[in-house]
């Protein structure tokens, strides 16, 4: 059993704002504290989703959305998917499979169609992002099985999405880009698909806890080490606390990095998610992955999500210019 500061209690500390960027120090102020429970996970969840249709629809007349589903793992149920691609396809493009975040608990693909949609249009792909199970009510491996069975999805059936398998990525924030950096452990694995890029951003990777920044950042204001506690133990279940956590729910535990593909990746200064990436990325490259790593001074997790700030669009705009440049022909 590990030693885990999740049985200490962990005291508040409010972050002092002078300490945020200053584009986000007036949204950070005037955030309510707030704290998690499995009563008020439904209210949770349709907040999140008002909060994001509130950076209004995508109305793109080059990208096309359609909605469907796929085949599930054996034994689960089928998997909902949305797929954006450009309106003009004149060969095959590069396939990305996208994974809204949300601590594991909360989110859908609609959440992110800004980002979807702006990927397919810029880097010129198919995106296909994965309507997950969510926990505490599927728990691991079943959030993960589903994102393997849309990427399987997409290589069984490149051709008739004008799919180029040599051109496979996947990626996605937070919780997405813990599901990335599991997936893409999966696929290596497994042996299939073979992945030429992954984008796992300010990944939720590690389910101890045990950073520096794990303890920095408590203020009820952030995605605090209570709410990313919470988070773990819905998705990990009778697992959270053990050794026997799979480096594929926490890819943080991996201690075999190589063979993965080419990796791009982002952290906000203030993000409790700082060091686990921090720590992440520097065994990618010891163990021979090529990885390009940028923290962003004063900003907090999620930052890149609002796109009325000129960081948030700055760090989005770095991430799609990496990947177009992973993914050129």
């Amino acid at each position: 059993m590990d030693n885990r500061s999740s049985t200490e209690t962990i005291q508040e500390t409010k972050l002092d704002s002078r300490r945020i960027h200053p584009e986000l120090r007036e949204q950070f102020e005037a955030t309510p504290p707030s704290t998690f429970t499995l009563e008020g996970l439904p209210r949770l969840r349709g907040m999140m989703n008002s909060m994001m249709a509130g950076f209004g629809p995508v109305s793109d007349p080059d990208v096309l959305i359609t909605n469907r589903t796929v085949p599930g793992a054996p034994g689960d149920p089928e998997v909902k998917v949305r797929i954006y691609e450009p309106k003009e396809k004149k060969e095959a493009l590069p396939g990305i499979l996208y994974i809204h975040g949300g601590g594991y608990i909360v989110g859908d693909p609609e959440m992110t169609d800004g980002s979807c949609a702006r990927l397919a249009k810029e880097v010129g792909c198919v995106v296909v992002s994965v309507d997950y199970r969510l926990a505490p009510e599927t728990a691991y491996p079943g959030p993960l099985e589903d994102c393997y069975a849309a990427l399987k999805w997409m290589a069984d059936n490149a051709v008739e999405l004008g799919v180029d398998t040599e051109r496979l990525a996947v990626t996605g924030g937070s919780a997405g880009g813990g599901l990335t950096a599991g997936l893409a452990l999966l696929a290596r694995d497994r042996g299939y698909p073979k992945l030429a890029f992954q984008a796992p951003l300010y990944p939720m990777i590690d389910d101890r806890n045990i950073t520096p920044s794990s303890y920095e950042f408590t203020d009820q204001r952030l995605w605090n080490r209570e709410k990313n506690e919470f988070g773990w133990k819905a998705y990990l279940g009778d697992l959270y606390g053990s050794d026997d956590v799979p480096i594929y729910a926490a890819p943080a535990r991996a201690q075999d990095l190589s063979g993965l593909p080419p990796t791009y990746t982002f952290v906000g200064e203030l993000d409790l998610f700082r060091d686990e990436t921090t720590d992440y990325v520097t065994r990618l490259s010891q163990a021979g992955v090529t990885v390009e790593y940028h923290i962003y001074p004063g900003c907090t997790h999620g930052f890149d999500m609002n796109p009325m700030i000129s960081v948030g669009r700055r760090a989005e705009a770095d991430y799609v210019r990496a990947m177009k440049e992973a993914l050129a022909k």
